[in-house]
C-alpha cells in the first residue's frame, strides 16, 4: 500500500491559531501506510505504528475556542491537531502515544481532515456502542 496522505481543511479565518505553529495547507495532514500513522501539524508530530491504531469515528460541531489550533483536551487525555471548528476524526489507540512537545501520552487524536471518510476507510471505524440495555 502506497502512503496515502489526507490534508487537513484548514479554515483561514483562524490562520492565527495555526500559523505559529507551522502548519500549513497542502503539507500537513494525516499520513497512513502500509505499517505507520504519522499526522503533523507544522513542527507538531504524532507517529505511531498502524497495528496501534484502534479505529475512529467522526466528530463535528465544535466550538472554535476548543477546536482549532493544537490541543491538549482538560477533559481527558486526547490531543487535537484542529484547522477548523466544522468536522474532524477521533482516532483511537490501544497504547497511548506521546506527540513532539507533549508532556503526556495520549489516548486519542483528534484530526480535522477534509476527507473524513477516506481516513476513516484508511485506518478503520470504531466498534458502534451497544444498543442501551444490552452488553
Amino acid at each position: 500500500m502506497a502512503v496515502e496522505f489526507f490534508p487537513y481543511r484548514f479554515d483561514k479565518r483562524f490562520a492565527a491559531m495555526w500559523l505559529p505553529f507551522g502548519a500549513r495547507p497542502g503539507r500537513d495532514g494525516v499520513h497512513v501506510g502500509d505499517d505507520r500513522l504519522r499526522a503533523t501539524f507544522g513542527f507538531l508530530r504524532l507517529d505511531t505504528a498502524l497495528d496501534n491504531v484502534a479505529g475512529g469515528h467522526v466528530t463535528e460541531g465544535y466550538r472554535w475556542w476548543t477546536a482549532v489550533g493544537p490541543r491538549q483536551s482538560f477533559a481527558d487525555d486526547g490531543l487535537t491537531f484542529g484547522t477548523n471548528h466544522d468536522r474532524g476524526v477521533c482516532i483511537h489507540f490501544h497504547e497511548r502515544v506521546r506527540a513532539t512537545l507533549s508532556v503526556r501520552a495520549h489516548s486519542a487524536l483528534t484530526v480535522t481532515v477534509d476527507d473524513c471518510d477516506g481516513l476513516l476507510d484508511a485506518i478503520g471505524r470504531d466498534e458502534p456502542p451497544p444498543p442501551d440495555g444490552e452488553a
